[in-house]
């Protein structure tokens, strides 16, 4: 059996089992996605919806969220010192289809992942009460604890730890304080602005990113390969120390 699904302005011809990567989804990787029918097909028998197929659904799986190739345009007027360039990713999902439901049927729920024994940590438990004796007369020169002072440089230590970001070097919002990011070289207002809507408020974190995540929000925010030409990463190490 066959089915024809539209998604994202697009038309495809899939049955079970089948892989395609379509426009992306708002779901999560693992999550069901479910398609509308346009035509259903079985041997001889085709039935073509009005414009759906009533009863009749595809159920697909989220493998992956990724980025298609790199596509570059290129824009010139002829005699002129007018030159474009520009790079697109789009944005993709990789969906398995799973499943060809007609007549109103519904997909099966998945299983639920299976618990693990709890026997081991039983036994675990369960061990140390022997040796009760031992451990009670061990513990006696334990009682010298360490003056409380100690704990200040670990409070300070938590405080200057940065906060986690996401794979990309991005935060949701600054942690405190923004930095003036048009201390870097080559940014200006309307360049910060485009920093802080990607998700970057702090020199560290420009002083943190890698080749690809660089890379990558170059391309997103349309920088023109400033960050590595005027050397960003370089200049925001020197802010952060200085801040």
């Amino acid at each position: 059996m066959f089915a024809v699904i539209k998604t994202g302005g697009k038309q495809y011809k899939v049955a079970e089992g089948d892989q395609i990567v379509v426009e992306k989804l708002a779901a999560d990787i693992g999550a069901d996605v479910t398609f509308d029918v346009l035509m259903l097909g079985d041997g001889k028998d085709v039935t073509v919806g009005a414009p759906l197929v009533a009863g009749a659904s595809v159920v697909g799986e989220v493998n992956t969220q990724r980025k298609g190739d790199k596509v570059t345009i290129m824009k010139k007027v002829q005699r002129s010192t007018y030159r474009r360039k520009k790079g697109h990713r789009q944005l993709e999902s990789v969906v398995t289809i799973t499943s060809i439901l007609t007549d109103g049927k519904k997909a099966p729920a998945k299983k639920a992942a299976a618990k693990k024994e709890d026997a081991p940590k039983a036994e675990a438990k369960a061990a140390p009460k022997t040796e009760a004796p031992a451990a009670k007369a061990e513990a006696a020169p334990k009682k010298e604890a360490a003056p409380k002072k100690e704990a200040a440089p670990k409070a300070e230590a938590k405080a200057d730890a940065k906060p986690a970001t996401d794979e990309r070097g991005r935060l949701a919002k600054a942690e405190g304080k923004k930095d003036d990011l048009k201390q870097i070289s080559g940014v200006g207002p309307a360049m910060e602005k485009k920093l802080n809507e990607a998700g970057i408020f702090h020199f560290w974190q420009v002083a943190d990113l890698n080749k690809t995540q660089a890379s990558e929000l170059d391309d997103e925010a349309g920088l023109g390969g400033r960050i590595e030409r005027d050397e960003w990463v370089k200049q925001a190490k020197k802010l952060a120390k200085d801040a």
